[in-house]
């Protein structure tokens, strides 16, 4: 399990947001994903994506690694956000934007 967690902390460290979902941005796997995806293409912000549909370990070890246990997983800057519910809240409130720009996110490349 050691290596699954030096995998997804070098994923998390090397990107300043990464976003663990099913599927791919232009083809999600699933509603929480879908909803995720669209509020960070909203926020403007540039992403990572991880398809854990496409590795069975990354899957079930992002789980361990953040103590959540549902997919999709938001990291900002290293930071383990939550999941779909906790960023509408956020981006709802403003929170999530505000968050970004307080962490100099880079900005989608339109």
């Amino acid at each position: 399990m050691s290596d699954v967690n030096s995998r997804i902390s070098d994923i998390v460290k090397e990107n300043d947001v990464v976003l663990f979902m099913k599927g791919t941005p232009l083809f999600p796997q699933c509603g929480f994903s879908s909803r995720a995806v669209a509020i960070l293409d909203h926020c403007g912000v540039a992403y990572e994506s991880v398809d854990v549909l496409q590795d069975m370990e990354i899957r079930q070890g992002i789980k361990s690694y953040s103590d959540w246990p549902t997919i999709p997983q938001l990291y900002v800057k290293g930071e383990f956000l939550g999941g779909s519910d906790i960023m509408m809240e956020m981006f709802e409130a403003g929170e999530l934007k505000q968050l970004m720009d307080e962490k100099n996110v880079a900005k989608a490349e339109s």
